[in-house]
Order: C-alpha cells, then sequence, then structure tokens
C-alpha cells in the first residue's frame, strides 16, 4: 500500500451541520465540527412504537443524548482516508489491487459505529432489528465493512456486486468500529432504512438519507497534476497493485498521541470498585485505565461484563486467551514472528468467545481531575515469547504500539476521555506478566504515576490461577511490589542479560573443574 496509516488523534472526521430555514432556502449556511471518533453514525432508538434513525457524536454519545436529523448532516469532506485496495483476498470486495479509496475514518482506530442501545431488550421479536441500504446515489461504490487483526474484513452491506444490502443488529448493542468507504469522488445519497417487529405485534420502523462529499482521493505518494497539466480525457489513474506493507512503528521515548477527543466531555461511568474476588477472563469486554481519588492515582481494571460495570484490582484479574484466537502469522507482518508461525491474538474488533481488552481514560475522576494527556508506558515484558500491541487501520496496514523485541521503556500518549482497542499478540504459550506505568499531571499541577502488573496466560495448556496476586502493588520503579524485584523483560535487554549469567556460570564451572583437578594431583602426590 501507498497509504500510510495516520493516527486516530492526528484528523477529525468534519461533519457539517447545516442550519436548513424552514419554508425557504437559508441565506447563509453555518456550520459546526465534529468528531467521527467514537460517533455513532447509525443510531436506532424506540420510544414507543415510533422508531427514529439519527446521527450521534462522541459528546452526545457521552451523554447518552439523542443525535442529529441525518437530513441536516453532511459527512466529509476533511479529514478522511485515502489509500489503495491491497492486494489481500480479504478486502477484495472494495476493488481491484490498487484502486484508490477514501474512507469515512480518522486513522487506525476510533471507527464510527452502528447504535442500536435505544433498542430494548425485550421490545422487539429476536431482540433484532434489521438495517437495509435502500438506495445510493453518487458517482461510485459505497461499502460498509469492519476489520478484525491484520488479515479478517467483513462487508457487512455496500452498493457493489454480490454486496449485501442488509443487516441483522442485535438490540441494546454497539458495533465495534465500522468503515465507511466510497471508490470516487463526488456527492452521495445513501438512504437506511431500519425495522423490526415490535412483542405487541405491530411494525416499526424508520428511514434517514444520508449525504457524503467525499474529496479527490489521493493516496499518499499520489500527487494530483496541477491546473495548468489537466489529465488527459480518457486517461486512467495509476492503479498498479501495491503489496500491503506493515509498518513497523517502533515506540520511543517520545509520547505518541492516540485517538483524541474533539471535545472531552466526561462519560457516564455508572461503575463500582471490588477487591479480592479473583477472575479469570476468557470473553467479554474490559479495560484498563486509571483512578484518581485526591492525591491517590490508581490502575485498575474495567470489568464491562456486568451492568454497572466493575473496576477491578489487577492482582485480581487474569485474562486468559484460549487456543480458539491462534491466527497463522501473514506475510508481511514481522513484528509478530516468521511467516506460518503461529501466534494467539486478541483483535482490534470484539469477537465471541474472545476476550477484547483495552484501555481507557474516562473514568470522572481523571476527565476532571487531570490536564493534559495520559502517558502509558510498558516498563518489561515477563514471559516465554514476543508480545507486541499494534493498530489496523482501515485497509488492514499495522501501526505497532508497542514490542516486547525493542528496548524498553515504551510510552504512548493517550489524551483524556479516550476508550480504545488494538491488536494484542504473543508468540508463545504461557504467563505473561506486562509492567504498566500510567502517569499524569493533576489540575492543581501535582505529577501522579502508579506502576502495576497486567498478566495474561496464554493457550488452553497455560494454567490461569498461576497469574493471581503478582503485581498487586503500586511504584515508580517497575517492580513487583510482592517482592519479586524487577520484572524480567522478553525484549533484547533481556536476552542480554541471560546471555551474559549464562558465559558467567560456563565460565565459573571450568574454574571448578580446574581446582578439583589440582586438589587431586595434590592428593596423589602426597600418598
Amino acid at each position: 500500500m501507498t497509504m500510510k496509516s495516520r493516527g486516530a488523534g492526528a484528523a477529525g472526521l468534519a461533519l457539517a451541520v447545516l442550519a436548513l430555514a424552514v419554508g425557504a432556502a437559508p441565506a447563509v449556511a453555518e456550520t459546526a465540527t465534529i468528531g467521527a471518533t467514537d460517533a455513532d453514525l447509525v443510531s436506532v432508538t424506540l420510544d414507543g412504537d415510533a422508531m427514529s434513525l439519527r446521527i450521534r457524536d462522541a459528546g452526545q454519545v457521552a451523554r447518552d443524548v439523542p443525535g442529529y436529523d441525518p437530513a441536516e448532516v453532511v459527512l466529509g469532506p476533511d479529514g478522511g482516508l485515502a489509500g489503495r485496495v491491497p492486494a489481500r483476498s480479504a478486502l477484495a470486495f472494495l476493488g481491484p489491487a490498487g484502486q484508490p479509496v477514501w474512507s469515512l475514518s480518522a486513522g487506525d482506530t476510533k471507527f464510527p459505529t452502528l447504535d442500536t442501545t435505544g433498542v430494548p431488550l425485550g421490545a422487539v421479536t429476536e431482540d433484532m432489528v434489521t438495517l437495509r441500504l435502500r438506495s445510493v446515489e453518487g458517482p461510485g461504490n459505497f461499502t460498509a465493512y469492519q476489520l478484525s487483526g491484520l488479515e479478517g474484513a467483513t462487508a457487512l452491506f455496500g452498493s457493489g456486486t454480490n454486496l449485501p444490502r442488509s443487516l441483522r443488529l442485535p438490540a441494546a448493542t454497539r458495533t465495534d468500529g465500522v468503515v465507511w468507504a466510497f471508490d470516487a469522488a463526488g456527492d452521495y445519497r445513501l438512504t437506511l432504512t431500519v425495522s423490526a417487529d415490535l412483542r405487541s405485534g405491530k411494525a416499526a420502523s424508520a428511514e434517514a438519507t444520508y449525504r457524503v462529499r467525499v474529496p479527490e482521493i489521493v493516496p499518499a505518494g499520489q500527487v494530483l497534476p496541477s491546473a495548468a497539466q489537466p489529465p488527459r480525457p480518457g486517461s486512467q489513474p495509476d492503479t498498479a497493485a501495491l503489496a500491503p506493507t506493515v509498518a513497523e512503528v517502533r515506540p520511543t521515548a517520545t509520547p505518541k498521541p492516540l485517538a483524541a477527543p474533539m471535545a472531552p466531555a466526561a462519560a457516564k461511568t455508572g461503575t463500582t470498585t471490588e477487591t479480592g474476588a479473583q477472575q479469570v477472563i476468557a470473553d467479554g469486554h474490559v479495560d484498563m485505565g486509571p483512578q484518581l481519588s485526591g492525591a491517590d492515582w490508581t490502575i485498575r481494571i474495567k470489568d464491562d461484563r456486568t451492568s454497572p460495570a466493575v473496576w477491578r484490582e489487577t492482582a485480581d484479574v487474569v485474562l486468559r486467551i484460549k487456543d480458539n484466537a491462534k491466527i497463522t502469522v501473514p506475510a508481511g507482518a514481522d513484528f509478530l514472528g516468521p511467516q506460518g508461525d503461529s501466534v494467539w491474538l486478541l483483535p482490534q474488533s470484539q469477537q465471541s468467545g474472545i476476550v477484547w481488552p483495552g484501555w481507557n481514560t474516562q473514568h470522572e475522576s481523571v476527565v476532571s481531575g487531570i490536564k493534559g494527556d495520559v502517558t502509558w508506558t510498558l516498563k518489561g515484558v515477563d514471559g516465554p515469547g514476543r508480545f507486541a500491541l499494534f493498530l489496523t487501520g482501515s485497509f488492514g496496514e499495522a501501526d505497532v504500539l508497542f514490542d516486547s523485541a525493542t528496548s524498553f521503556p515504551q510510552q504512548l500518549a493517550v489524551p483524556l476521555n479516550t476508550h480504545a482497542h488494538g491488536n494484542w499478540a504473543f508468540s508463545k504459550p504461557g504467563l505473561y506478566r506486562l509492567a504498566v506505568q500510567m502517569s499524569g499531571t493533576t489540575t492543581a499541577g501535582q505529577a501522579v504515576t502508579d506502576t502495576k502488573t497486567l498478566t495474561i496466560a496464554v493457550g488452553d495448556s497455560t494454567d490461569p490461577s498461576g497469574g493471581f496476586g503478582s503485581g498487586s502493588g503500586s511504584g515508580d520503579d517497575g517492580q513487583d511490589q510482592g517482592g519479586t524485584g524487577p520484572l524480567p523483560r522478553t525484549g533484547a535487554g533481556w536476552v542480554l542479560l541471560a546471555g551474559t549469567v549464562g558465559v558467567v556460570l560456563v565460565v565459573a564451572g571450568a574454574l571448578l573443574v580446574l581446582l578439583a583437578r589440582r586438589r587431586a594431583g595434590t592428593n596423589q602426590e602426597g600418598s
């Protein structure tokens, strides 16, 4: 691919909200800019027998309030992402390899979603809502799809050949991120309908037309002709198939911003904190994030498997990755290991039967009590294999955030009110302990930091109970406060240390053998 992934916080997707006068054309179009980060582009609500279809930005999602009428919103053109269809069969539904494509996303995470949380469970038959693409008016094809890992992609609905036109969504659910992609510049009108059969026997439905303005699609590395030299009539753009590449971006000591929200509205938590209840979590949604209480700053695990969610101590939680999460390393993903090797992967998008860990800075105490970014530092990794955390972009490329094969510490800047997910990869089965630190500055100017151990049991053959109890303390030095000392690493520094210790042991053994032989010779001479 020629497109290089951009961080989700680098550019927000602009949604132009048009002020429409009633009964007359507006003299001036008043616009407001909102972000696509965590936006519900399709938000379905059921009020009695009436169903509605809206668009909600991140602030409206956080406050759980109704959004915009899609007829009053233009999506794009600023802040989208241009690229080319990679030479991978998983994304072949977008068109031929090399075809320029533009997506409604701001980078490699925080994609827009489909939302049915406004439809209560038990209100519709089978607790399912049908979303249908009724029509598409525009110069090209439209496709909505989801990504999973490096090679997984699923077309949800679209206007292209052989693409589905409808999708069944579970009620009271918000989907994982959805990419909206277009293969030609211009204005589009997408008419969507939602419908469901009510328990009362009646039918409910709603319809809305979405307007999308796609700019000239300019993948990275491609230069548009100047106005003085327009393209010749009938000429075709360069669509040479390019092999997909994996951007091996190594974390450095300089924090890198991730998923900056447009406006830091405090998210509603409705949660409790629980200690002492050991939990092996092998399925469902969890997040790692800090909490602030006075001057006490603590990293905990937010367990979203129950409602309300429960914040748990890291020492009480072991994340378990079963063998159903094992995949084969594809070509170009050298940071995961040699092609064809096995790797256990927790994907960026949620999958049934696999734990879905993320990270967040959304606790109200953090949003209101911290200024600036929260710095997430990986201080070390103890485990039998390699660990990597990376993001998958709109067109399947990877952006590596953490990698245990490189030197520590590694840092990432996380803006306030962020909720993000990535791909967590482990090269071998066994117990892994990640020394994670989160630091920030309070609104009063006080520096706060906490270091904890995140424990992951990889593989069906690994006993997760052996992971409890370690890393329960806090500190600034990456040490396990249970008394086991500094956390070992699987990176180059750990390999060098292990090699040095081995050399010392060999030399010491040789000296002992030599000393024993000399003593034996002395004894023989004396006798």
